[in-house]
């Protein structure tokens, strides 16, 4: 699941990259979904009726149901702030895990061979 909330900036360019998308061929619009999931966290699949073709047209009616809210730029950049510190701190627990597990402490074993070739030459 990605992000229901956006800031109306968002929402235009989402918009313009449906358009794009419904317009293009399929490896275009391969890439389109793919830069909507990596770059604004939405997921069509989320909004979608099976089935059916997402387009500009589906947004502004995912958005007049509710499904989709519009907020302020300020408090759009406060969530993604909290959602990259919320990422960050659970990769560092399941790195924690890892090494529990016993997995290589890559970032350890690195720092010891930057300082062994630092020591040797």
């Amino acid at each position: 699941m990605g992000r229901n909330k956006f800031s109306q900036h968002e929402i235009d360019i989402i918009g313009m990259l449906l358009r794009r998308k419904n317009a293009g061929t399929r490896f275009q619009q391969k890439q389109i979904r793919h830069q909507l999931r990596v770059n604004f966290e939405f997921n069509i699949s989320d909004f979608n009726v099976q089935g059916k073709a997402f387009g500009e047209e589906e947004l502004h009616e995912a958005i007049k149901r509710g499904a989709i809210q519009i907020l302020d730029d300020a408090t759009i950049a406060a969530m993604k702030e909290k959602r990259a510190r919320d990422k960050a701190r659970d990769e560092a627990a399941r790195e924690e895990q890892a090494i529990a597990d016993g997995a290589t402490d890559w970032k350890a074993a690195m720092k010891e061979w930057e300082d062994w070739e630092a020591t040797s030459h």
